[in-house]
């Protein structure tokens, strides 16, 4: 049984495809990698919001699923949009990373909570939308581009810091560079930070799609992600959406999930914690997006939308 795996050609999206590549060849499975360049990486002049979000880093990749180019698709789980259409699946999640945000800075002294004014360099809305509610202080700075671009606009002095995630600082081997590890009881991540998502088409052979899903799929992890991508698609949010939400086992075997929502100008943010048992992730994921709705998110949505 050989996979093709299609993956975006940034270097941390080929160490994820790798990555990936060593879980098959540990269970006696070969592969090759097919580098798929996407809209969002060829687009580095405007935000994700103003390109359209929705599968900007995906939708190349699920066309060679769709035409049987490839095999399966490797993602950072955070890049999906929450609602896949009807002829593709996720067929794996793996053991999730460190899921917090880090601050990243050549000056070492830079914190959030220091009350010293710098720009931070992010493209997420999420992040600048809970940095005006929690730092009103500081500064961002549109930063777009794989990571390595955006260290080097670090370095150019386009910003003072950069806002990223634990996950691909770390697997890029640039964990000197952090400054700072933010708290994740305030900057909760977005909906799958921290872990790698394997798609394929329903069309693809079941032996093949169960041969990769034992090999590779994290049943605790993704039992957390059927959570938290259940609040993020009932509020039918994407990328350009400043939502978070972050599922957890607890002590007692159940999963705790807390999400929320924050306007852009970080003046309103909702947040809540629901639990319940794993069987009933994705109701759970479901119940706290309606929580969060009936208590405004709806109109900080719709404002949202108005604005983007």
């Amino acid at each position: 049984m050989h996979i093709r795996i299609g993956t975006r050609s940034s270097r941390l999206a080929v160490w994820q495809a790798e990555h990936i590549q060593t879980l098959l060849q540990q269970g006696g499975l070969s592969s090759e990698l097919v580098l798929i360049e996407t809209k969002g990486d060829l687009v580095l002049d405007r935000s994700l919001a103003k390109i359209g979000s929705k599968g900007v880093f995906t939708q190349e990749l699920e066309d060679q699923l769709r035409d049987g180019s490839i095999d399966i698709a490797v993602h950072s789980a955070k890049d999906l949009p929450s609602s896949l259409p009807a002829d593709l699946t996720i067929i794996a999640f793996t053991e999730r990373e460190q899921a917090n945000d880090v601050l990243v800075s050549r000056n070492k002294s830079l914190s959030l909570s220091s009350g010293q004014p710098f720009r931070i360099g992010t493209s997420s809305t999420r992040r600048v939308a809970l940095l005006k509610h929690y730092c009103p202080h500081l500064t961002t700075v549109e930063m777009r581009g794989n990571l390595q671009t955006r260290i080097r606009k670090l370095d150019e002095g386009q910003c003072d810091a950069l806002l990223l995630a634990y996950a691909g600082v770390h697997r890029m081997g640039y964990d000197d560079l952090i400054a700072e590890q933010l708290p994740i009881t305030e900057f909760i991540p977005a909906v799958g930070q921290g872990t790698i998502a394997i798609e394929a088409a329903t069309a693809l052979d079941p032996l093949v799609s169960e041969a990769i899903t034992q090999r590779i799929d994290h049943a605790p992890t993704a039992a957390c992600l059927r959570a938290e991508r259940a609040f993020l698609a009932r509020l039918e949010g994407g990328c350009s959406i400043p939502s978070f939400a972050l599922a957890h086992w607890t002590s007692d075997q159940t999963i705790s999930l807390t999400g929320g929502l924050v306007s852009l100008d970080g003046s309103q943010l909702l947040r809540e914690t629901f639990t319940s048992s794993p069987v009933e992730a994705s109701a759970l994921g479901h119940s706290l997006a309606e929580a969060i709705l009936e208590r405004g998110g709806d109109v900080i949505l719709q404002q949202i939308r108005q604005q983007l």
